[in-house]
Formats: C-alpha cells, sequence, structure tokens
C-alpha cells in the first residue's frame, strides 16, 4: 500500500512542477506580448487564461499530493 502511494505521490509531484514550468512560460509569453506589441491584446489575454489554467492545475496537483501525505503519515503511525 505504502508503495503505491509513494507512486502517487511522485506522479502528482511531477505534474506539479510541470503545472508551475508551463505556467511561467506563459507569464514570460503574456509579458513578452505586453511589451511588444500593445495592440495583441487578444493574445496576452490568452497567454494570461492560459497562466491560470496552469495555476489551477498545480493547486490540484498540489493538494492531491498533500492528501496522499497524510494518508502516508495515517498508515505509517
Amino acid at each position: 500500500m505504502n508503495t503505491i502511494l509513494v507512486i502517487i505521490l511522485l506522479i502528482a509531484v511531477i505534474w506539479v512542477v510541470i503545472s508551475l514550468v508551463k505556467g511561467i512560460v506563459a507569464f514570460l509569453q503574456s509579458t513578452k506580448l505586453d511589451l511588444e506589441n500593445p495592440d495583441e491584446a487578444d493574445r496576452a489575454r490568452e497567454m494570461q487564461l492560459r497562466q491560470n489554467k496552469m495555476m489551477f492545475a498545480r493547486i490540484k496537483y498540489q493538494a492531491l499530493a498533500i492528501v496522499v501525505v497524510a494518508i502516508l503519515l495515517m498508515i505509517n503511525r
């Protein structure tokens, strides 16, 4: 049981990192678009929506990781 939970935890941590990196990339692209072409507000808005989506995904995976850690602590006591 511990092995399965540790694997789930590792997968959740990997997805947290992936979501974080994608969110940072979207943030950098939206900032770059804002600075270079203020007329392309639609493209910048699209990047900001993508950034929000990645932030929400990161929060979900972090919550999953916390729940798995809590279960592991309860099992091993």
